[in-house]
């Protein structure tokens, strides 16, 4: 049980800290997320189905929520759709696109390779193998991430979601930069849509229906729990945000019926965590206004 959420907690976690790239950092609500998501489980599945290692098809999947990224972010800058409605756009296209590199709409993984079942995973027992390898992975992106965001460039990138018109009077191209910012928050989320389908055993093009709600209840449950302005913490507050969001979920689908509740709530339940951490969070920002 601990392990199947912390499995979970980190893989989503990953997806988060995509989210948190481009939702907190840029400012820019990207709903892309709802697509890269299973297209990184889709582009993981057939390459492994075909025989590829799984570390290449790895390769090939950051490189598909790369090109997701930059779709989206040619649609918001040359045809000047608001971004929101520009995230949906490409979100709804890769859903044919996702039918279109499957040829169906799932597939099976439990007779090919993985990382999930390679002899590294077989050194422990149960499912603490697949905990030791998403531990790594996560921790990996994390302070790949942390430390890019110490670099001009991610530096510039969190000024531009702060305030724009300060990055453009410094000389610096806003378009490009949101795009990479872009590109990595659907990277990330290709890459966990890929780890994802591996640990479940099939690839479906209905699952990342949800994900980018998820995320962002995931991100408001990491700054309810830990505040901070040092961008290590921000991080890593993502990451245990994912796995409290995830071991909720578990508890709701599991011990839900208690209390009279069923799995067409859990929607519900994700609304009502995200409307209350963000009422909470603005609470304290009121106490901590007045103390002032």
């Amino acid at each position: 049980m601990i392990e199947g959420m912390l499995i979970e907690g980190l893989i989503f976690g990953i997806m988060v800290l995509g989210v948190f790239s481009t939702y907190r950092v840029l400012n820019f609500c990207d709903m892309t997320v709802d697509g890269s998501f299973p297209l990184g489980a889709s582009v993981m599945a057939v390459l492994l189905v075909n025989g590829v290692n799984p570390v290449l098809a790895l390769a090939a999947v950051i490189l598909s929520g790369v090109i997701a990224g930059l779709c989206t972010t040619f649609i918001y800058t040359k045809f000047k759709i608001p971004d929101l409605l520009s995230g949906i756009l490409m979100m709804t296209m890769l859903y044919s696109v996702n039918l279109r590199i499957m040829g169906k709409a799932n597939i099976s993984l439990y007779d090919v390779n993985t990382i999930f079942s390679g002899s590294f995973a077989s050194l422990f027992p149960d499912e603490w193998g697949a905990v030791v390898i998403m531990l790594i992975f996560a921790l990996v992106i994390k302070a790949a991430l942390d430390l890019f965001y110490h670099t001009d460039m991610g530096l510039t990138m969190g000024a531009l979601g702060s305030n724009e018109q300060m990055v453009i009077s410094q000389g610096v191209n806003p378009t490009t930069l949101r795009g990479i910012g872009i590109c990595m928050g659907n990277a990330f989320a290709s890459l966990s849509g890929a780890l994802y389908a591996m640990y479940q055993g099939f690839a479906d093009v209905g699952s990342g229906s949800g994900v980018v709600v998820s995320g962002l209840a995931s991100l408001m449950l990491g700054e309810f729990i830990l505040k901070s302005n040092k961008i290590a913490l921000q991080t890593l507050r993502v990451l245990i945000g994912s796995i409290v969001y995830r071991a909720l979920m578990y508890i709701a689908r599991n011990y839900g019926w208690a209390v009279g509740m069923r799995a067409d709530d859990l929607k519900l339940i994700t609304g009502i965590l995200i409307i209350l951490c963000l009422a909470l969070s603005r609470t304290n920002l009121k106490k901590f206004a007045k103390r002032k």
